[in-house]
């Protein structure tokens, strides 16, 4: 028998020593803060922004130095399993992250927090890929899919819940607070890693261990502008810009540069051969989108909630909080029915309970009921785990265990620009939907038509004591109708824009039936 044959029949034979439910739970933990993390702060900007005497658009890089920094060090995960071990790099991560937290509650400048925001995206960004690759590792046969929907869940969950926990921290405690919380659970969790995480062989320390630094800079070439670009290219009006033409040419530069040094090298940072596994490619597209979709939603979500209807930033978090309710009950559906459904069967409904749930968000008005916020949003948090559990399980299901730990850093990295990308142009959607619609609308504020005639006189005797002659009050008229129109060309973009989001998850339906798996998890049951 060849040496790499015996080396796959270790990795594939390896178990852990403890109850592998155990093992998971420092990981689960610090993904649920890390996960947490990259919406909690949402809500607290402005807030923030006072506090330094900043606008709101550099207060925007408390969010984006966090994503920035989390993404250059997923792909190094590899690399730092093998140098020091992956149980002692997960403690070190935990460590970074909770003391980056309690710098970030005791900034005194804008610029403090930026950096330790970034210093907190440097520890938190290795932690969810690990967790992944530990829950895939750990369980076999029926447990991995109930691993894995446990880990779906917390992903899927702590984003939902941090603008809730944001809003409501900020109003009755302080901003600060929604970073020291993360100090107690850190302890907690690194405590439980050093009592019960463990290395399968292959993610043990290794020595003559490599780095790739021409790698590694050009990953930072290609990240670094291009989250300049997507977060201020709307506000700069984007290829208008000189800058941002110049930003994003040198970011394709530093993109293009990247992948040919991943292909040529001998030992690249990232290896790109998993993306020969169709199921890795074809999941990990359809994770990208679906991530996109996530955190875009639930940035435009509470901002239409807050300047639409009116609420305060806890109540617009907290209307968030039913997607949490659909996670848990589509936790317990699957863990119900089981292996009686298909991963491709409980993905094409997730889809779908996607599309239904940002169409119905696509049909709001200003004389709403809470309901018709709480129905969509527990549709959508349904979709959320049935397409998030097994479309991220289907899509490592087919790799070895030794390839884990490259796959599933190299699909967050991408799933985190997926992120970063939609959260980005869902900002330029709404301006540009919003000033399509006001081009239509303004079309009837004309002298020709009879009801705008009628609601402009109106409204011209109830200003007419108030501006003291009629010229005066139709002015005052006049421009009270056209910041209706303003309100309701911006409803209208709202709108436009959850149904684009249900028609590209109605787009991804058909690319459930590419992937295949199902009879690889029989396979190990029957080898058990």
């Amino acid at each position: 028998m060849t040496k790499e044959n015996t080396t796959i029949i270790e990795q594939e034979e390896w178990t852990p020593t403890v109850n592998p439910w155990l093992l998971i739970l420092p990981v689960m933990l610090a993904t649920f803060m890390y996960a947490l993390d990259e919406t909690v702060a949402n809500v607290a900007l402005p807030h923030i922004a006072g506090t330094y005497s900043v606008s709101s658009q550099e207060s925007i890089w408390v969010l984006t130095s966090y994503l920035m920094a989390s993404s250059i060090v997923i792909p190094m995960i590899d690399f730092f399993c093998k140098f020091i071990g992956r149980k002692n790099f997960f403690i070190l991560g935990v460590f970074i992250f909770t003391v980056a937290s309690f710098m970030c509650g005791v900034a005194n400048s804008i610029g403090m927090i930026v950096i330790a925001r970034a210093l907190q995206g440097f520890g938190g960004g290795c932690l969810m890929p690990m967790a992944q690759s530990v829950c895939m590792e750990s369980f076999k046969g029926e447990a991995r899919n109930k691993a894995m929907a446990v880990f779906g869940l917390v992903v899927v969950i702590a984003p939902i819940f941090g603008p809730v926990l944001g809003g409501w921290i900020t109003e009755n405690w302080s901003w600060p607070y929604i970073f020291f919380i993360n100090v107690p659970f850190g302890l907690i969790s690194i405590f439980l890693a050093r009592k019960f995480l463990e290395d399968p062989p292959y993610a043990k320390r290794q020595k003559n261990v490599h780095l790739d630094k021409m790698g590694f800079l050009w990953l930072c070439v290609w990240l670094v502008p291009l989250q300049i670009v997507f977060d201020k290219g709307n506000d700069a009006d984007w290829f208008n810009a000189p800058w941002i033409c110049w930003l994003s040419a040198i970011a394709l530069t530093g993109g293009i540069l990247f992948f040919i040094s991943q292909i040529i090298g001998k030992k690249p940072m990232v290896k790109l051969n998993v993306l020969k596994d169709s199921n890795f490619l074809f999941g990990t597209f359809m994770l990208i989108l679906i991530n996109a979709v996530l955190l875009a939603s639930l940035a435009i979500l509470p901002q239409m909630l807050q300047n639409m209807l009116g609420y305060d930033a806890f109540t617009s978090g907290l209307a968030i909080m039913p997607r949490g309710l659909g996670a848990f009950l589509a936790l317990i559906i699957f863990g119900c029915l089981g292996s009686r459904f298909t991963y491709k069967t409980y993905g094409i409904v997730g889809l779908f309970c996607l599309a239904l749930g940002g169409w119905m968000l696509g049909l709001l008005n200003l004389q709403i009921s809470p309901m018709n916020i709480v129905i969509p949003n527990f549709i959508f948090g349904i979709g959320l785990v049935f397409t998030m559990m097994p479309i991220t399980t289907l899509s490592c299901i087919t790799l070895r265990n030794d390839q884990m730990t490259n796959a599933s850093g190299f699909q967050n990295l991408l799933k985190t620009i997926g992120g970063a990308l939609g959260t980005s142009l869902v900002a330029t959607m709404i301006s540009r939907f919003s000033q399509v619609h006001q081009h239509g609308l303004v079309k009837a504020l004309s002298e020709t038509n009879t009801v705008f005639q009628e609601r402009l006189n109106s409204y011209a005797g109830t200003f007419i004591h108030q501006a003291g002659d009629s010229l005066n009050a139709a002015y005052m008229a006049g421009k009270m109708l056209y910041n209706q129109l303003i309100q309701q060309s911006t409803l209208c973009a709202y709108m436009t824009t959850f149904k684009v989001f249900a028609i590209a998850c109605c787009v991804l339906i058909p690319v459930m039936f590419l992937l295949k798996g199902e009879n690889h998890t029989v396979k190990e049951e029957i080898v058990e």
